[in-house]
């Protein structure tokens, strides 16, 4: 895989889930696809639980691209098939963590991307 900038992002996000938040390597998966009839969609990283169920959906982009509406609108779509509990988007410089609060069909923004034992 050829190391672009949001491939950078994805890795040093990664390691710092790992090491400062306690997330489990083996429960992380990258490049994850999903399939929506003839489309296909590409999760940039799935965190799952230990049932192995999908909790939180990581979408990365290059440190140059600003992270607007439309990286919302497209980690909204990857969440309208796995339905999980936190979103994360992050460019390297800037993150944004919500918790899904599905009734009041909403999203909560975090001060802090959440330790794995406070998920």
């Amino acid at each position: 895989m050829a190391l672009t900038p949001e491939e950078w992002v994805r890795q040093h996000f990664v390691h710092f889930l790992i090491e400062q938040k306690g997330y489990p390597k083996g429960l992380m998966g990258n490049e994850v696809e999903l399939r929506v009839g003839d489309k296909r969609l590409r999760c940039d990283t799935l965190l799952y639980n230990k049932e192995a169920a999908p909790r939180m959906i990581i979408e990365y982009k290059a440190p140059t691209i600003q992270l607007q509406q439309k990286t919302f609108d497209q980690i909204s779509v990857y969440n309208l098939l796995l339905k999980v509990d936190y979103l994360i988007v992050s460019n390297g410089l800037q993150h944004y963590c919500c918790k899904m609060d599905y009734e009041h069909q909403r999203y909560i923004f975090l001060k802090d991307i959440p330790d794995y034992e406070n998920l």
